[in-house]
């Protein structure tokens, strides 16, 4: 009795329980052996069509996947801080490769800007003037999809669908078509990374203030408060901080983007990517990868500094 208890200690019941356990997660097994073997079949398929249809074919290729990276080696290392700076190369040949000083941007005779540097601002001059004005037409827009702001359901699903209609395209499509009809330069990329970021950061600020505490709105709607001073005084107070880091966060965002649409002729430092790559300039695009690197990481430090300030080092630190 003893030993069958000690066998068997959770009783008939338990047994048959833990028998149904043991049986389905043997069947979870089974599904997942399974669906891993599925999922390896449709990849390797798909891999050896692509393989097929490519006229470089893929894995003749992969042995030389680190040409590119090796290519880029330039003849020694100060030739990539020459090319950053607009400095004379000692290997200038007439080439467009060692032409340095023909980017620089004179402010006086003497004083100038280095190209790349004067391209990077024009690319964060788009994001921040694009982010800006995501910000105010997003948060405007944002009140009225608000379900805790909003009443009328078609006033609140109309906003909605618009928001989402901005933001269902990429940037660089955007650009696209804002090129074909504005042509080359930083316009066309300032309206499609606003209609975007007015699309994105509508979103998210309509469900900050969706979840925010109604009792300021409800003291103001007492006292006979109109909309716009229920939304500005008991809203805007409680959802800002929220909204400014939100607002950094896509600032971030908007760099990136702003970089990629410059390859495609929306002007600033992605198009000097473009070019460079595409020549084969190794300095050159050491210099812009390198400081596009830098700015980006300037920004998110910029970004963690004033979310810090406007919320305050306690939201920072951990709980113990």
């Amino acid at each position: 009795m003893t030993l069958s208890m000690a066998r068997h200690p959770l009783g008939d019941g338990g047994m048959q329980v833990e028998r149904h356990w043991q049986e389905l997660a043997a069947k979870r097994r089974l599904y997942s052996v399974v669906g891993i073997g599925l999922l390896l079949i449709v990849v390797s398929g798909s891999l050896w069509f692509a393989n097929e249809t490519n006229s470089g074919k893929f894995f003749d290729r992969i042995p030389h996947v680190f040409d590119f990276v090796g290519d880029l080696v330039p003849r020694d290392s100060m030739e990539i801080v020459r090319a950053m700076f607009d400095l004379p190369s000692p290997y200038y040949d007439g080439s467009l490769q060692y032409e340095y000083p023909e980017g620089r941007y004179y402010v006086t005779e003497t004083f100038y800007i280095p190209e790349y540097f004067y391209k990077m601002a024009e690319t964060v001059n788009i994001a921040i003037l694009s982010t800006l004005i995501g910000f105010i037409f997003g948060g405007v827009l944002s009140f009225f999809a608000a379900k805790n702001m909003t009443r009328n359901p078609l006033l609140r699903g109309t906003v909605r669908r618009f928001m989402e209609i901005l933001r269902a395209f990429p940037e660089i499509v955007l650009a696209g078509f804002f090129l074909a009809i504005l042509s080359l330069g930083p316009i066309p990329a300032i309206i499609a990374v606003s209609i975007h970021t007015i699309g994105a950061l509508g979103k998210l600020f309509f469900e900050v203030i969706e979840n925010a505490d109604m009792k300021p709105d409800e003291g103001l709607k007492a006292v006979g408060a109109s909309w716009v001073e229920r939304a500005w005084f008991g809203m805007v107070p409680q959802v800002l901080p929220n909204f400014v880091s939100y607002f950094l966060l896509r600032l971030e965002i908007n760099v990136r983007a702003s970089t990629i649409i410059g390859a495609v002729g929306g002007g600033g430092i992605g198009e000097q990517l473009r070019l460079s790559i595409s020549r084969g300039h190794e300095a050159k695009t050491l210099a812009i990868v390198l400081l596009l690197f830098a700015t980006i990481i300037a920004v998110d430090q910029l970004s963690a500094w004033l979310r810090r300030k406007l919320v305050g080092d306690q939201a920072f630190q951990a709980v113990m």
